[in-house]
């Protein structure tokens, strides 16, 4: 009888194994890559170029809380991607100078694992994170800012030329595309890998039952189609393939020139609500089941989202240690905020 019970054990732990073995490779062959555990391989992907180094990234973290960049000296890159909220700021519609909500109300989308999108920006219409840097800092409803003015207010502090100097070397200049570049290489360090990369690395333990069962129905259901890569999204996608988004008329963007809309990375959704471009829907389940009848022309269950909410609490990552740093001391050459 006990030989019987250990062979029956035996079986199903096996068949358990097999089965999580099978649903990894499903995964895969779906579209769905891991973060790579391995350091070398990760650095070949967030940085191609060989552009980090620990004396850029440090500059570019305080580059990234500095309000000083914005033309009222209070708003900073992490107003909007704030990282200790998931690399949101948890409003439908983001607000920039003069208390001003985008004009066409679009949701701040997260910074974390940015580096793996295919383009920035909702429209797509910015190549990489270094590019992507320069746009709300010059838009007057974000931060407000002119170049002269950015360039300005970073070469009137003594401290942050030695450290330009230190990251770059003594003949740097310190021109807005090298300001922007160094919060770009910064961002390219938000990388949070889950328990679902561990996961598809190797580790048959790394996902509950019940998140493996929702990660099966996510594929079937066919949400790899958009939510797909590293990022779970990133790329730019179709909207509204089978039918009208019920909160189009919120804001009036339409996507590129060809319609397209980048579709969001999945990775830490449990933590970037409101969801979508204009910010509509709170309810991570409702916003799983409007997908299916806009994107995949089907009803989902309120069972079903349930379960595929599940398994995104899987893509919560493990975020880098990140201490708020001590910024320099404007001087008298230091542009005065702007209220204007």
């Amino acid at each position: 009888m006990k030989l019987f019970k250990l062979l029956t054990l035996s079986i199903l732990a096996s068949s358990a194994l097999f089965a999580s073995a099978n649903l990894s490779e499903k995964a895969k062959k779906a579209g769905l890559t891991a973060i790579p555990a391995d350091k070398t391989a990760l650095s070949k992907l967030i940085d191609p170029n060989k552009t980090i180094t620990p004396e850029i990234v440090e500059l570019g973290k305080k580059l990234y809380f500095e309000p000083r960049l914005s033309k009222s000296g209070i708003i900073s890159c992490n107003t909007c991607h704030n990282l200790g909220m998931g690399g949101v700021d948890g409003v439908p519609a983001a607000v920039g100078h003069h208390w001003t909500a985008n004009p066409h109300h679009l949701n701040s989308p997260t910074v974390y694992n940015a580096v793996f999108f295919g383009s920035q920006f909702w429209d797509g219409r910015s190549p990489d994170l270094e590019d992507q840097a320069q746009g709300p800092m010059q838009a007057t409803p974000e931060m407000a800012a002119p170049k002269e003015l950015v360039v300005k207010r970073v070469n009137s502090m003594p401290a942050y030329v030695e450290e330009f100097k230190k990251a770059y070397g003594k003949d740097v200049k310190i021109d807005f595309k090298t300001i922007t570049a160094s919060i770009g290489i910064f961002e390219r360090t938000l990388v949070t890998p889950s328990a679902f990369d561990d996961f598809l690395n190797g580790n048959e333990n790394a996902l509950t039952k019940a998140e493996k069962e929702g990660l099966n129905l996510f594929i079937d259901k066919g949400c790899t189609t958009c939510h797909g890569g590293i990022a779970l999204g990133g790329e730019m996608q179709a909207f509204a393939v089978t039918g009208k988004y019920k909160y189009a008329d919120i804001g009036d963007f339409k996507g590129d020139k060809n319609g397209l809309v980048k579709a969001p990375t999945l990775r830490n959704i449990t933590q970037t609500a409101p969801y979508f471009h204009n910010g509509a829907i709170w309810s991570l389940a409702e916003a799983v089941k409007e997908m299916g009848r806009i994107q995949l022309g089907q009803e989902i269950s309120d069972e079903e989202a349930a379960k595929i909410v599940t398994f995104f609490n899987a893509l919560e990552g493990r975020k880098p240690a990140i201490s708020y740093p001590q910024l320099p001391n404007s001087t008298a050459t230091t542009p005065k905020p702007d209220f204007k």
